[in-house]
């Protein structure tokens, strides 16, 4: 191991979703120790490759739409175009959309299924050949509280973050001995466009916060530890973990 285990250093990673919020936090948190970062994202990444080019690290961004499969194959050979290789990818695009159960729509559950869980199977599959190949890689899965829990109101969104953390195992079990590190950090209850409705809910936002044993929502940059840890050489005998970032939510 290196003198500085959570170095990234020469590492080029991809971040899906890295325009804004949690996505837009890990890519400047994974550039801040050294990474090179490309970030894909239905708009622009205009804001965090400024901050991604203040650190002195490279920046490419990708504009491609995660609700299909079909950018996968252009993503990883620009990355693998641009920086020669892949070393990281972290699966964070990702939806939600609520309604009661008994109302939920199929196009509903078939757009966050497809955004959370396939796409981001098959772009750990698509990395992980080019990591498998070259005996190195390292992935992070963006899951939730609600790969652990239940929830209320957002069906498609608790199957597919609880699918994604069964698909982080899966893929640890098959790919730890080929040098391929898969895992899993579940954010708590964030200040993101997703939780917006919550915390504009009075009652709801108070029930949140009297759970959350720190008191505070968590903000984007919190993940950005856990991000590092997992993507460096910090984490090479953490093979499927699902690493809880909550505020000791799950915890009370």
């Amino acid at each position: 191991m290196s003198a500085n285990p959570f170095s990234l250093e020469g590492k080029g990673a991809i971040v899906t979703g890295g325009n804004v919020g949690l996505g837009q936090a890990i890519a400047v948190a994974l550039a801040q120790a050294g990474a090179d970062i490309v970030s894909t994202s239905r708009r622009p990444a205009d804001e965090t490759g400024a901050q991604v080019k203040a650190l002195g690290r490279k920046f490419l961004s990708i504009e491609a739409d995660l609700s299909s499969t079909a950018p996968i194959a252009g993503i990883v050979e620009r990355t693998v175009s641009e920086f020669g290789r892949i070393d990281i990818l972290v699966n964070n695009a990702g939806i939600i959309r609520r309604n009661d159960s008994v109302d939920f729509s199929e196009e509903d559950w078939d757009a966050v299924v497809d955004t959370n869980l396939k796409c981001a199977f098959f772009l750990a599959q698509a990395a992980g050949r080019h990591m498998i190949a070259q005996g190195r890689g390292k992935i992070v899965n963006v899951a939730s509280m609600l790969s652990f829990q239940g929830g209320i109101r957002v069906p498609s969104y608790t199957a597919s973050k609880s699918g994604l953390a069964g698909i982080t195992r899966l893929l640890a079990c098959e790919w730890a001995g080929k040098g391929v590190n898969v895992n899993a950090i579940a954010p708590g209850y964030m200040t993101t466009d997703n939780t917006e409705a919550l915390r504009a809910d009075k009652a709801r936002n108070a029930q949140i916060l009297d759970r959350i044993p720190a008191g505070r929502w968590g903000d984007a940059s919190d993940l950005g530890g856990a991000a590092v840890f997992l993507a460096s050489a910090a984490s090479d005998y953490v093979h499927g973990a699902i690493i809880p970032v909550d505020g000791g939510w799950l915890a009370r």
